[in-house]
Protein backbone atom coordinates (compact mmCIF):
# COMPACT_ATOMS: atom_id res chain seq x y z
CA UNK A 1 0.00 0.00 0.00
CA UNK A 2 1.58 3.35 -1.23
CA UNK A 3 0.20 6.38 0.19
CA UNK A 4 0.98 10.00 -1.63
CA UNK A 5 1.32 13.48 0.81
CA UNK A 6 0.50 16.17 -1.68
CA UNK A 7 1.44 19.37 -0.66
CA UNK A 8 -0.47 21.84 -3.01
CA UNK A 9 2.36 24.71 -3.81
CA UNK A 10 -0.02 27.92 -5.97
CA UNK A 11 1.47 31.12 -6.70
CA UNK A 12 5.00 32.13 -7.00
CA UNK A 13 7.24 29.28 -9.50
CA UNK A 14 8.82 26.89 -6.96
CA UNK A 15 12.34 27.93 -6.22
CA UNK A 16 15.02 25.87 -8.10
CA UNK A 17 12.81 22.88 -9.09
CA UNK A 18 9.67 21.93 -11.44
CA UNK A 19 7.13 20.58 -10.54
CA UNK A 20 6.49 17.80 -9.47
CA UNK A 21 9.18 17.53 -6.75
CA UNK A 22 9.10 14.41 -5.68
CA UNK A 23 10.99 12.45 -2.48
CA UNK A 24 11.64 13.68 1.31
CA UNK A 25 15.23 14.68 0.41
CA UNK A 26 13.72 16.87 -2.88
CA UNK A 27 11.27 18.44 -0.73
CA UNK A 28 13.35 19.51 2.03
CA UNK A 29 15.72 21.51 -0.37
CA UNK A 30 12.62 22.98 -1.56
CA UNK A 31 11.94 24.09 1.76
CA UNK A 32 14.86 25.42 2.67
CA UNK A 33 14.78 27.37 -0.22
CA UNK A 34 11.39 28.56 0.05
CA UNK A 35 11.96 29.42 3.52
CA UNK A 36 15.08 31.66 2.20
CA UNK A 37 13.48 33.12 0.09
CA UNK A 38 10.75 34.25 1.68
CA UNK A 39 10.33 33.32 5.77
CA UNK A 40 6.67 34.73 5.89
CA UNK A 41 5.08 32.84 3.56
CA UNK A 42 2.99 29.98 4.29
CA UNK A 43 3.48 27.92 1.70
CA UNK A 44 6.68 26.84 4.04
CA UNK A 45 4.74 25.65 6.69
CA UNK A 46 2.81 23.52 4.53
CA UNK A 47 5.73 21.47 2.76
CA UNK A 48 6.93 21.14 6.12
CA UNK A 49 3.61 19.65 7.14
CA UNK A 50 3.85 17.41 3.90
CA UNK A 51 6.79 16.32 5.56
CA UNK A 52 5.21 15.52 8.87
CA UNK A 53 2.86 13.67 7.43
CA UNK A 54 4.91 11.24 5.29
CA UNK A 55 7.10 10.74 8.17
CA UNK A 56 4.27 9.55 10.55
CA UNK A 57 3.01 7.12 7.99
CA UNK A 58 4.07 3.92 6.72
CA UNK A 59 4.93 3.24 2.73
CA UNK A 60 4.30 7.09 2.27
CA UNK A 61 5.88 9.52 -0.70
CA UNK A 62 5.65 13.23 -0.28
CA UNK A 63 5.27 15.62 -3.34
CA UNK A 64 4.78 19.03 -4.11
CA UNK A 65 2.57 19.76 -6.83
CA UNK A 66 3.03 23.73 -8.01
CA UNK A 67 0.82 26.08 -10.57
CA UNK A 68 0.08 29.68 -10.78
CA UNK A 69 -2.40 30.64 -8.72
CA UNK A 70 -5.93 31.47 -10.26
CA UNK A 71 -5.75 30.63 -13.58
CA UNK A 72 -7.36 27.62 -15.07
CA UNK A 73 -3.91 26.82 -16.98
CA UNK A 74 -2.61 26.31 -13.28
CA UNK A 75 -5.80 23.82 -12.48
CA UNK A 76 -4.18 21.42 -15.70
CA UNK A 77 -1.47 21.46 -14.91
CA UNK A 78 -1.89 20.57 -11.44
CA UNK A 79 -3.99 17.62 -12.89
CA UNK A 80 -1.16 16.40 -15.25
CA UNK A 81 1.60 16.28 -12.66
CA UNK A 82 -0.78 14.38 -10.48
CA UNK A 83 -1.18 11.84 -13.59
CA UNK A 84 2.15 11.48 -14.24
CA UNK A 85 2.32 10.37 -9.70
CA UNK A 86 -0.43 7.95 -10.49
CA UNK A 87 1.57 6.76 -13.19
CA UNK A 88 5.18 6.01 -11.81
CA UNK A 89 4.28 5.54 -8.12
CA UNK A 90 0.55 3.61 -8.88
CA UNK A 91 -0.79 5.07 -4.88
CA UNK A 92 -3.33 3.46 -3.61
CA UNK A 93 -4.39 6.53 -1.49
CA UNK A 94 -3.72 10.30 -1.06
CA UNK A 95 -3.68 12.73 1.94
CA UNK A 96 -4.00 16.57 0.55
CA UNK A 97 -1.92 18.97 2.35
CA UNK A 98 -3.25 22.52 1.68
CA UNK A 99 -2.52 26.02 3.51
CA UNK A 100 -5.85 27.87 2.88
CA UNK A 101 -9.45 27.51 2.81
CA UNK A 102 -8.89 28.25 -1.16
CA UNK A 103 -6.29 26.06 -2.16
CA UNK A 104 -8.91 23.00 -0.84
CA UNK A 105 -10.78 23.78 -3.90
CA UNK A 106 -8.13 21.56 -6.20
CA UNK A 107 -8.87 18.87 -3.71
CA UNK A 108 -11.49 16.98 -6.08
CA UNK A 109 -8.61 17.42 -8.93
CA UNK A 110 -6.77 15.17 -6.98
CA UNK A 111 -9.34 12.48 -5.68
CA UNK A 112 -10.54 12.10 -9.25
CA UNK A 113 -7.35 10.58 -10.03
CA UNK A 114 -6.49 9.41 -6.54
CA UNK A 115 -8.68 8.01 -3.68
CA UNK A 116 -7.90 11.09 -0.70
CA UNK A 117 -8.66 9.50 2.72
CA UNK A 118 -7.51 13.04 4.66
CA UNK A 119 -7.23 16.53 3.76
CA UNK A 120 -4.57 18.58 6.41
CA UNK A 121 -5.23 22.15 6.10
CA UNK A 122 -1.92 23.71 7.91
CA UNK A 123 -2.60 27.53 9.07
CA UNK A 124 0.35 29.82 11.10
CA UNK A 125 -0.98 30.06 14.62
CA UNK A 126 -0.83 33.44 14.42
CA UNK A 127 -3.81 33.57 11.34
CA UNK A 128 -5.84 30.99 12.38
CA UNK A 129 -8.55 33.33 13.72
CA UNK A 130 -8.34 35.30 10.55
CA UNK A 131 -8.10 32.76 8.29
CA UNK A 132 -11.41 30.21 10.15
CA UNK A 133 -12.96 33.68 10.30
CA UNK A 134 -12.87 34.15 6.59
CA UNK A 135 -13.29 30.09 5.67
CA UNK A 136 -16.64 30.40 7.71
CA UNK A 137 -17.80 33.55 6.14
CA UNK A 138 -17.03 32.12 2.82
CA UNK A 139 -19.48 29.07 3.59
CA UNK A 140 -21.81 31.19 4.86
CA UNK A 141 -22.25 33.40 1.85
CA UNK A 142 -22.75 30.31 0.08
CA UNK A 143 -25.24 29.24 2.13
CA UNK A 144 -28.36 30.19 -0.23
CA UNK A 145 -30.43 29.58 3.15
CA UNK A 146 -28.60 31.46 5.20
CA UNK A 147 -27.95 34.39 3.08
CA UNK A 148 -31.94 34.66 2.52
CA UNK A 149 -32.51 34.49 6.43
CA UNK A 150 -29.79 36.94 7.53
CA UNK A 151 -28.69 38.81 4.51
CA UNK A 152 -32.54 40.04 3.23
CA UNK A 153 -33.89 41.04 6.11
CA UNK A 154 -30.79 43.03 7.23
CA UNK A 155 -30.52 44.93 3.59
CA UNK A 156 -34.67 45.59 3.91
CA UNK A 157 -34.21 47.29 7.60
CA UNK A 158 -31.65 49.32 6.00
CA UNK A 159 -33.42 50.30 2.68
CA UNK A 160 -36.53 50.75 4.99
CA UNK A 161 -34.67 53.09 7.98
CA UNK A 162 -34.06 56.27 5.35
CA UNK A 163 -37.84 55.63 3.95
CA UNK A 164 -39.40 55.66 7.46
CA UNK A 165 -37.42 58.55 8.60
CA UNK A 166 -38.81 60.43 5.69
CA UNK A 167 -41.91 59.82 6.01
CA UNK A 168 -42.58 60.06 10.03
CA UNK A 169 -39.43 62.60 10.39
CA UNK A 170 -38.58 60.58 13.72
CA UNK A 171 -35.58 58.87 14.49
CA UNK A 172 -37.60 57.26 17.41
CA UNK A 173 -40.36 56.02 15.20
CA UNK A 174 -38.24 54.74 12.50
CA UNK A 175 -36.07 52.94 14.49
CA UNK A 176 -39.24 51.64 16.80
CA UNK A 177 -40.77 50.19 13.57
CA UNK A 178 -37.76 48.59 12.64
CA UNK A 179 -37.02 46.89 15.89
CA UNK A 180 -40.69 45.46 16.36
CA UNK A 181 -40.49 44.17 12.46
CA UNK A 182 -36.98 42.45 13.31
CA UNK A 183 -37.84 41.23 16.85
CA UNK A 184 -41.49 39.65 14.63
CA UNK A 185 -39.16 37.89 12.32
CA UNK A 186 -36.71 36.57 14.45
CA UNK A 187 -39.11 35.16 16.72
CA UNK A 188 -40.56 33.72 13.60
CA UNK A 189 -38.02 31.94 12.42
CA UNK A 190 -36.94 31.22 16.11
CA UNK A 191 -39.81 29.20 17.34
CA UNK A 192 -40.32 27.63 13.19
CA UNK A 193 -43.66 29.29 12.50
CA UNK A 194 -43.60 28.60 9.25
CA UNK A 195 -43.12 25.14 9.78
CA UNK A 196 -45.80 24.67 12.29
CA UNK A 197 -48.11 26.21 9.71
CA UNK A 198 -46.93 23.64 7.52
CA UNK A 199 -47.66 21.14 9.99
CA UNK A 200 -50.94 22.25 10.75
CA UNK A 201 -52.20 23.24 7.08
CA UNK A 202 -51.48 19.03 7.23
CA UNK A 203 -53.14 18.13 9.95
CA UNK A 204 -56.50 20.24 8.84
CA UNK A 205 -56.30 18.50 5.63
CA UNK A 206 -55.73 14.98 7.09
CA UNK A 207 -58.64 15.20 9.10
CA UNK A 208 -61.17 16.81 6.66
CA UNK A 209 -60.32 13.48 4.79
CA UNK A 210 -60.23 11.04 7.57
CA UNK A 211 -63.37 12.92 9.47
CA UNK A 212 -61.57 13.12 12.85
CA UNK A 213 -63.79 14.44 15.23
CA UNK A 214 -61.17 16.74 17.06
CA UNK A 215 -61.32 18.71 14.10
CA UNK A 216 -64.95 20.35 14.88
CA UNK A 217 -64.06 20.40 18.43
CA UNK A 218 -60.83 21.95 18.24
CA UNK A 219 -62.68 24.34 16.01
CA UNK A 220 -65.23 24.81 18.81
CA UNK A 221 -62.66 24.73 21.42
CA UNK A 222 -61.46 27.74 19.55
CA UNK A 223 -64.73 29.65 19.73
CA UNK A 224 -64.88 29.34 23.26
CA UNK A 225 -61.74 30.63 24.38
CA UNK A 226 -62.33 34.11 21.80
CA UNK A 227 -65.82 33.76 24.10
CA UNK A 228 -63.55 33.51 27.15
CA UNK A 229 -61.05 36.23 26.65
CA UNK A 230 -64.10 38.46 25.70
CA UNK A 231 -65.98 37.94 28.90
CA UNK A 232 -62.96 38.46 31.10
CA UNK A 233 -61.56 41.50 28.44
CA UNK A 234 -66.05 43.03 29.61
CA UNK A 235 -65.71 41.90 33.01
CA UNK A 236 -62.68 43.66 33.57
CA UNK A 237 -63.46 47.08 31.92
CA UNK A 238 -66.32 46.86 33.97
CA UNK A 239 -64.88 47.61 37.18
CA UNK A 240 -66.08 51.23 38.87
CA UNK A 241 -63.69 53.59 39.57
CA UNK A 242 -59.64 53.55 39.40
CA UNK A 243 -59.09 49.83 40.19
CA UNK A 244 -55.49 48.47 40.86
CA UNK A 245 -53.80 46.49 37.89
CA UNK A 246 -53.95 42.95 39.81
CA UNK A 247 -57.78 43.12 40.71
CA UNK A 248 -58.17 43.83 36.53
CA UNK A 249 -56.47 40.68 35.73
CA UNK A 250 -57.90 38.68 38.65
CA UNK A 251 -61.56 39.92 37.50
CA UNK A 252 -60.63 39.03 33.60
CA UNK A 253 -59.30 35.46 34.89
CA UNK A 254 -62.06 35.18 37.14
CA UNK A 255 -64.71 35.84 34.27
CA UNK A 256 -62.98 33.95 31.32
CA UNK A 257 -61.95 31.09 33.28
CA UNK A 258 -65.24 28.79 32.80
CA UNK A 259 -65.14 29.46 29.14
CA UNK A 260 -61.03 28.43 28.70
CA UNK A 261 -62.29 25.44 30.90
CA UNK A 262 -64.91 24.12 28.65
CA UNK A 263 -62.86 24.75 25.33
CA UNK A 264 -60.35 22.61 27.06
CA UNK A 265 -63.10 19.89 28.21
CA UNK A 266 -64.08 19.82 24.68
CA UNK A 267 -60.86 19.74 22.91
CA UNK A 268 -59.61 16.64 25.07
CA UNK A 269 -62.91 14.89 24.55
CA UNK A 270 -61.82 15.17 20.73
CA UNK A 271 -58.51 13.79 21.31
CA UNK A 272 -59.98 11.16 23.21
CA UNK A 273 -62.61 10.33 20.87
CA UNK A 274 -59.96 9.66 18.09
CA UNK A 275 -58.38 7.19 19.83
CA UNK A 276 -61.24 5.65 20.57
CA UNK A 277 -62.19 5.39 17.10
CA UNK A 278 -59.33 4.28 16.07
CA UNK A 279 -59.50 1.33 17.61
CA UNK A 280 -55.73 1.60 19.35
CA UNK A 281 -55.10 0.66 22.93
CA UNK A 282 -56.26 3.99 24.82
CA UNK A 283 -53.26 5.40 26.76
CA UNK A 284 -54.02 6.74 30.39
CA UNK A 285 -53.28 10.28 29.46
CA UNK A 286 -55.44 10.59 26.73
CA UNK A 287 -58.43 9.67 29.07
CA UNK A 288 -57.29 11.93 31.96
CA UNK A 289 -57.25 15.10 29.95
CA UNK A 290 -60.74 15.53 30.23
CA UNK A 291 -61.01 15.32 34.30
CA UNK A 292 -57.44 17.51 34.35
CA UNK A 293 -59.37 20.02 32.21
CA UNK A 294 -61.83 20.37 34.61
CA UNK A 295 -60.11 20.23 38.11
CA UNK A 296 -57.42 22.81 36.75
CA UNK A 297 -59.91 25.28 35.86
CA UNK A 298 -62.25 24.45 39.45
CA UNK A 299 -58.72 25.23 40.79
CA UNK A 300 -57.95 28.52 39.10
CA UNK A 301 -61.75 29.68 39.80
CA UNK A 302 -61.19 28.82 43.09
CA UNK A 303 -58.61 31.24 43.77
CA UNK A 304 -59.60 33.96 41.93
CA UNK A 305 -62.95 34.23 43.50
CA UNK A 306 -61.07 34.28 46.93
CA UNK A 307 -59.30 36.81 45.79
CA UNK A 308 -62.18 38.85 44.51
CA UNK A 309 -63.29 38.45 47.73
CA UNK A 310 -60.31 39.56 49.83
CA UNK A 311 -60.83 42.52 47.63
CA UNK A 312 -64.02 43.70 48.94
CA UNK A 313 -65.26 43.30 44.97
CA UNK A 314 -67.33 40.37 45.36
CA UNK A 315 -69.53 39.82 48.21
CA UNK A 316 -69.02 36.35 49.77
CA UNK A 317 -71.08 33.18 49.20
CA UNK A 318 -74.85 32.93 50.75
CA UNK A 319 -76.68 29.73 50.60
CA UNK A 320 -80.11 30.60 50.86
CA UNK A 321 -82.56 29.56 53.28
CA UNK A 322 -83.88 25.32 52.66
CA UNK A 323 -86.71 24.14 53.70
CA UNK A 324 -87.50 20.01 53.19
CA UNK A 325 -90.01 18.49 55.22
CA UNK A 326 -89.51 19.01 59.26
CA UNK A 327 -86.00 20.17 58.15
CA UNK A 328 -85.23 23.71 57.73
CA UNK A 329 -81.50 25.39 57.45
CA UNK A 330 -81.69 28.91 57.56
CA UNK A 331 -79.74 30.85 55.03
CA UNK A 332 -75.62 31.06 55.77
CA UNK A 333 -72.70 33.47 54.36
CA UNK A 334 -69.84 30.93 53.43
CA UNK A 335 -66.90 32.59 53.86
CA UNK A 336 -63.83 33.49 51.47
CA UNK A 337 -61.43 30.78 53.13
CA UNK A 338 -64.02 27.98 52.80
CA UNK A 339 -65.16 29.19 49.59
CA UNK A 340 -61.52 28.30 48.29
CA UNK A 341 -61.49 24.82 50.49
CA UNK A 342 -63.95 23.52 48.80
CA UNK A 343 -63.11 24.53 45.32
CA UNK A 344 -58.98 23.09 46.29
CA UNK A 345 -61.47 19.75 47.31
CA UNK A 346 -63.39 19.90 44.57
CA UNK A 347 -60.22 20.18 42.35
CA UNK A 348 -58.36 16.87 44.13
CA UNK A 349 -61.27 15.07 43.62
CA UNK A 350 -62.22 15.70 40.07
CA UNK A 351 -58.44 15.19 39.62
CA UNK A 352 -58.10 11.85 41.53
CA UNK A 353 -61.41 10.32 39.67
CA UNK A 354 -59.75 10.98 36.37
CA UNK A 355 -56.78 8.94 37.60
CA UNK A 356 -58.98 6.36 38.51
CA UNK A 357 -61.24 5.85 35.15
CA UNK A 358 -58.03 6.10 33.20
CA UNK A 359 -56.04 2.99 35.20
CA UNK A 360 -59.91 1.32 35.10
CA UNK A 361 -59.94 1.92 31.27
CA UNK A 362 -56.81 1.44 30.04
CA UNK A 363 -56.38 -1.89 32.40
CA UNK A 364 -56.11 -5.61 30.95
CA UNK A 365 -59.74 -5.95 32.15
CA UNK A 366 -61.39 -3.31 30.23
CA UNK A 367 -60.61 -5.70 26.59
CA UNK A 368 -63.05 -4.17 23.75
CA UNK A 369 -62.46 -5.36 20.62
CA UNK A 370 -62.95 -3.35 17.19
CA UNK A 371 -66.38 -5.24 16.65
CA UNK A 372 -67.68 -4.68 19.97
CA UNK A 373 -67.17 -0.84 19.62
CA UNK A 374 -68.70 -0.68 16.48
CA UNK A 375 -72.20 -1.94 18.14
Amino acid sequence: MNTLVVCLYRGDPLPGSEPPVIGRSAVERLVTAAGVGDPEDSRVNCLLEGIRVARDLEDATVAVLAGTEGTVSSDRAIAEQIDRLSDTHDPTSAVVVVDSAEDERLVPIVESRVPVDAVDRVVVRQARDIESTYYQLKQFLADEQLRKSVLVPIGIALLAFPALLTLFDSITVSVSAIATVTGVFLLYKGLSVDRLLATLATEIRQGLYSGQVSLVTYVVAGGLSLVGLAAGGFAASSLQGDPAQLLVAVQFVHDAIPWLTGAALIASTGRLLDEFIRDDDLASAYLNLPFAAIAVGVAVRGFVSYLLTLSDERAPLTVPRVVYGPVEIDSFAVSGGTHLAVFILASIVISLIGVQVASYMSSAEYDVGPDERRT
